[in-house]
This record gives C-alpha cells, structure tokens and sequence, in this order.
C-alpha cells in the first residue's frame, strides 16, 4: 500500500475511535460543571493529572517500550508484553510502600490525603490501560484500538451520570468514573485480542527486558518535564490564587482540546508510518511534506477555535464558568505549538534515542517554571498560559535544531512563523477588545488570511483522506 494511502487510512480508523472520546469531554462539561463547583472541579482536575504524571514514574513509561517493540517486525510479542505486564506490577508493589508520604502532600486548601485510595486505584487501572492499548497497537490490531476508544466513551459518559447524577458522589464520582471506564477497556482488550496468550510466565530473556527498560526509563525524566509544562501550572495557579481560579483555568484548559483532538488522531496513524518508512531513502521529503500538511491543518483549527471560543465556553460550560474563556486563545496558541512538537517526538521514537528528547523537555520545563513565578503573580492565570506558550515554543526550536541529526525536514519556517503571529493577533484582539462587532470582523479576516496561506496543505489533507474514503465506499 502507498505510504500516504497507509497514513490516511490508519488516521481514518483512529478518527473513529478518537474522535467519540475527545467529543466526550466536551458533551460532560456543561453536565459536569453544574454537578461541581469551580473549587470541586478544580480538586477533581488535580486528581487526575497527579495519577497521570504518576503512572509514566511507578510503571517506568512501559507502555511505550511495548508500543515501539510491539512495532518491530521480527520481535518476539509475548515477550514484549510479559515484560510489560512485569514492570507494571513490580512498580504498583513500591508504589504502595509510598501511600503515607504521599498521603501527607497539601497545596493550600486541597489535600492528596483525602483522595490517596483514589489515586492508587487510577494509577494501576489506567496503567494497564494503557499498556494494553498500546500493545494491542503496536501488533497492528488499529480497529480493535478504534473500537476500544468508542467503548470507552460510552462507559465514562454512563458512569459519570451516573455517579454524578443520582448517587451525587462528586469529586470521588468523577474519578471513580475514570477507572470503572478504564477497567471495561483492560477486560475488552484482553477478551478480544486474547492477549493471554502473550503472557509467559517462564523463559523471558533478559536482553529483552533489558532493551525495553533502556528505551523506557529515560523517557520517565522527559514525561515528568512534559508534566511541569502542562500540568504544573494548574497546582501553581492554585498556590498564588486558589482551587476556585483553578477550576475557571482548568475549564478554559478543555477547549484548546479540540486542537489536541484533532493532533491526536493523526498522531496515533503518524508514529506507525514513520517507523515504517524510516530507513526509506526519501524519509526526508516524507517527513517535510506530512509535516506541512499536518501544520496547515492545526493552525487552521487552531485559529477557528480561537474565533468561536467565547461562544464555545457560553455552550460548554456552567453560566458561572463563563470568564474562563480570557484564559482560552493563549491556551490554544500554547496547545497548537504542542502538536508540532509531537510530531518531532515521532523522530525521537523512530530511532530508540530518548536522552535529546529528555534535555529539549527540560529547555521547556525550565522555562515554564521561571516564567510561572514571574507572570502568575502579576497577571494572573492567563501568566501560566502565557509561560506554557513559552514553554512549548522553546521545546519546538531545540528539537527542530536537534532532530536534523536523524531527518532533514524543511519546515519552511517563515510561515510557521506567519502563522503563530496571526494567532497572537487574534489572541490579543479578543482578550483587549472583549467584544463587539469590530472583534469579530477582525477575526474572521484573520482567520480568512490563516485559511488562504494554508490552501494547498489544506486541499492536500481533504484530497487524501476523500479519496481514501471514497475508494474504500466503492
């Protein structure tokens, strides 16, 4: 199969499974946000993100070992997934030793003591999750992960009215929500690909394990910095301001996920093509005209979104969630340099190097953390996105400069750099002008000026993925 008919066609089946659980979280925020107050909210979002940023640390990133060796052609499965399977338990075993001191942590007015048992639960539930998913991913099995994403949107949206509606659990609700739906995953996934099968409790051979851990443990440092960048301004926003600013940020935070929806879903059919194509002899003009494509359409997103945002926050969330929508054009302009850095992660993943990928996250990490204790202070929340912006801008130079060791992309870099300026025009028009009918005729002219510069990606991008549709109609 052509390698750009392989790409889309995998993006397209992904879609399926993506595209219902990302809707998902805009579908629950009106729901969740009536059932929550902007403190409750925010406590439930720290929640979340503190089990994430745990799993990558107590499961030593395994499950990208498992995706990436998963990939490789001559390896051996059951080994790959036996020694997944071993890491994750192993590491859930120490975890438990930390319960107290974990127990004992406290930002202001929110406590992880009152949420520990909730915390270990999504650690271990969420962990299989993932290295099942990825596994099953990395064995070729797309449909059965696509089927996997829209069961897990049915059961999380069952469960959250469920424990926010009738049982009104709230904030224990919410995250229960999480891992009963992550549960249903593991327990499909393992029925439907008999995955079993690869569970070998004898014979696994050290080199196997040994391989796997060097490709994932240096990967731990830069999930972590990965964290500071994304998540620790949401534990500093409520140290300078309080749980209740916290929860408006955190609810501005959900619509720049639309751009991360749309990334996402490329993303997951993208790592796949550029491991196969890798060792290719135009691997370069591959990677330069994907890249283009797949920036045209996220800049495009991204500056629709930034138009409709204020309408967007009116729909999707609780009439006293309304003011978070100031926080949301940078967050979106923050988000949309995220997604161009992920595609370079794709280079990182191709070649087994991890180490680089690590020291471009610290450039960024240190960089969000300095600005955050500067910016926060004196302007607010919109300082932590304004230092998450920073931050991602700061990982896309070094690892644009990096990664030209491994693959020679053209980035035509004076209209990546064109387009951003239209995103902080239009960032800047909406915050200081607020409304009226000039705003938004500025915007939509700027938004007319990011369509017309992206015309040909654009049309690239539709043609593809039509006429895969279309030839698989026929």
């Amino acid at each position: 199969m052509d390698k750009y008919k392989k790409l889309a066609t995998n993006t397209l089946i992904f879609a399926i499974g993506t595209f219902s659980s990302k809707v998902l979280s805009f579908l629950l925020m009106p729901f969740v946000t009536r059932m929550l107050e902007q403190g409750s909210y925010g406590d439930a979002d720290l929640i979340q993100q503190t089990a994430n940023v745990l799993i990558p640390i107590v499961f030593l990133q395994i499950n990208s070992a498992c995706l990436r060796f998963a990939l490789d052609k001559d390896g051996d499965k059951s080994e790959v997934f036996s020694v997944g399977l071993r890491t994750t338990f192993l590491g859930f075993a120490v975890f438990l030793l930390l319960w107290y001191p974990l127990s004992l942590v406290r930002i202001k007015d929110f406590c992880l003591g009152d949420y520990i048992g909730l915390i270990y639960a999504f650690v271990l539930v969420s962990g299989l999750r993932q290295l099942c998913q990825q596994f099953v991913r990395g064995c070729g099995h797309v449909k059965t992960f696509a089927i996997d994403g829209i069961l897990a949107t049915a059961t999380t949206l069952a469960f959250n009215i469920l424990f926010l509606g009738p049982f009104h659990w709230g904030v224990q609700g919410y995250i229960l929500a999480i891992i009963a739906s992550d549960a249903c995953s593991v327990i499909f996934l393992f029925a439907t690909c008999k995955l079993w099968r690869f569970v070998k409790f004898r014979g696994v051979r050290k080199s196997t394990a040994f391989s796997m851990l060097k490709y994932s443990v240096p990967m731990m440092p830069t999930i972590i910095l990965w964290w500071i960048i994304n998540v620790s301004d949401r534990y500093m926003v409520t140290g300078f301001i309080g749980s209740a600013e916290n929860g408006l940020y955190t609810a501005a935070s959900k619509i720049p996920n639309f751009v991360i929806m749309f990334s996402s879903i490329f993303i997951d059919a993208w790592q796949l093509s550029a491991v196969d194509e890798y060792d290719s002899e135009d691997r370069a003009k591959f990677f330069t005209n994907v890249f283009r494509v797949y920036s045209g359409g996220v800049f495009s997103v991204s500056a629709a979104l930034i138009l409709g945002c204020q309408l967007m926050t009116k729909i999707l969330v609780a009439p006293s969630y309304y003011s978070s929508w100031q926080y949301v054009p940078v967050l979106i302009m923050a988000t949309t340099i995220s997604c161009h850095v992920n595609f370079l992660a794709s280079v990182y993943m191709a070649e087994k190097k991890n180490m680089m990928a690590m020291v471009t996250a610290l450039s960024g990490a240190l960089t969000n953390i300095i600005l955050n204790f500067v910016l926060i202070p004196v302007i607010g929340a919109n300082g932590a996105a304004i230092a998450t912006l920073a931050a991602f801008v700061m990982v896309f130079i070094t690892r644009g400069v990096d990664t030209k060791r491994f693959v020679k992309i053209n980035y035509k870099t004076p209209i990546v750099v064109a387009e951003l300026l239209i995103l902080a025009i239009q960032a800047a028009v909406m915050i200081v002008m607020k409304s009226g009918i000039l705003m938004y005729a500025i915007e939509v002219v700027l938004v007319i000026v990011m369509l017309v510069l992206n015309n040909t990606p654009l049309n690239e991008l539709f043609h593809l993925l039509t006429d895969k549709f279309l030839k698989k109609k026929k």
